[in-house]
């Protein structure tokens, strides 16, 4: 079994509530720019909010002049989706910025992509296609799903041995709950990644599970 594993260095003992509190970290990436990376010490990403655009003169100003940053009600629809879909329960995700500039909202303005995110303490598990993903708790503490990703978002993972065709494709994104309903509350739980579970978002490409949880304990 292809297991990868990345988990806190402490146990989880609070309740779920506890873990609002989380601090949020913002990354501006100028247009000009190639890619635009986040990244999670501990736990995994949770995007917040995202603009791809302008919305003051001070941002990426350096050396532009006043015609290119007057324009601060400039956004690109869909771009927050899109990174969500990319980078949510990731633990590092890059951004190229080609994908970005797919259009252009404010022809003529400078614009940048300016992204926040929180990080969510939990346990990050991937699953590789017809394995098993197994959540475990210790006694007297039971599964919390933060969210679950069946499908290919990287092009890296879950492909030694497979062909370069079948895991080609880094935009093939299914987020599901199924885990969460299977899962939660339990002190432990198996899950088949296999598309009789979770369907097929991408024919022919060869995809994993991925998802994040915590461990909620009586205190």
């Amino acid at each position: 079994m292809k297991l990868y594993i990345q988990q806190a260095n402490f146990f989880f003992t609070f309740t779920i509530c506890q873990f609002s509190a989380v601090s949020a970290e913002t990354v501006t990436t100028c247009e000009n720019d190639s890619v635009q990376v986040l990244q999670c010490a501990n736990g995994v990403i949770n995007i917040q909010s995202a603009l791809y655009g302008r919305a003051d003169m001070q941002t990426c100003n350096e050396s532009r002049p006043a015609s290119q940053l007057n324009d601060t009600m400039c956004s690109l629809r869909g771009v927050e989706d899109f990174i969500r879909s990319s980078c949510d329960l990731k633990t590092s995700c890059e951004i190229n910025m080609n994908d970005i500039r797919t259009s252009d909202p404010c022809p003529g303005t400078y614009k940048y992509l300016q992204t926040t995110f929180t990080c969510l303490q939990a346990v990050h598990l991937i699953t590789c296609e017809n394995d098993e993903a197994q959540l475990i708790c210790s006694p007297g503490c039971v599964i919390y799903v933060y969210g679950a990703n069946y499908g290919r978002r990287d092009q890296t993972i879950c492909s030694e041995g497979q062909l370069p065709s079948v895991v080609e494709n880094r935009h093939c994104s299914n987020p599901t709950n199924l885990v969460a309903q299977s899962c939660n509350e339990l002190e432990s739980c198996t899950i088949p990644a296999t598309n009789a579970i979770f369907g097929d978002p991408c024919y022919g490409t060869y995809k994993y599970l991925e998802l994040a949880y915590i461990c909620t304990c009586n205190v």
